[in-house]
């Protein structure tokens, strides 16, 4: 790639990625049932609201489940990924172009929860737990879901919960898996 293409790349990615994770992180608070009177949340929604309420009219939500956010998630995606055909000149073949989609938006959804455990650990270490701070309400209200499998299986040792370790690991496996997957 020529330096024109790695700045427009580097960008897209960059604008569409944050509002992808926006967009996806309002569908998974709405389906761990979180707080939405935390500023977090109120955040999220003052951000994604002019999308959303739009397809929301014609998307209805099911079982408790924002399938509008997951359909403008999608085709954030979509868009994200024509526009990299087109700036990096690959030609357009529609199963690997679908590939892409879904594998980029798999992944995007592995690093957004492998950085939220990631924030959830360190903020463990410098705040106190029974504290009511909003950021921390939100990243247990999202991490918990991953985290309680695993602290079944392993217990804390010496009152250090490996959970989050052992969640991360599993990430990271999943990453690797769906970043080679070549059809």
């Amino acid at each position: 790639m020529n330096t024109f293409q790695q700045i427009a790349s580097f960008l897209l990615n960059t604008i569409f990625g944050m509002y992808t994770i926006a967009v996806l992180l309002r569908f998974f608070l709405q389906w761990v049932k979180a707080d939405f009177y935390n500023p977090v949340c109120q955040m999220l929604i003052k951000v994604t609201n002019p999308f959303l309420k739009p397809l929301r009219k014609v998307i209805p939500g099911i079982f408790g489940l924002d399938l509008a956010a997951l359909f403008l998630a999608i085709v954030l995606q979509v868009i994200l990924i024509a526009l990299m055909y087109w700036i990096t000149n690959i030609p357009f073949q529609p199963y690997f172009f679908a590939l892409a989609v879904v594998i980029s938006l798999v992944r995007l959804i592995l690093h957004l929860y492998f950085f939220l455990i990631i924030i959830r650990a360190l903020m463990s270490w410098f705040t106190n737990p029974y504290q009511q701070n909003p950021m921390a309400v939100v990243l247990i209200q999202l991490t918990e879901p991953l985290l309680r499998p695993a602290r079944r299986l392993i217990k804390p040792i010496g009152g250090v919960d490996l959970s989050p370790l052992v969640v991360l690991i599993a990430i990271q496996v999943v990453i690797i898996i769906v970043s080679n997957l070549v059809l």
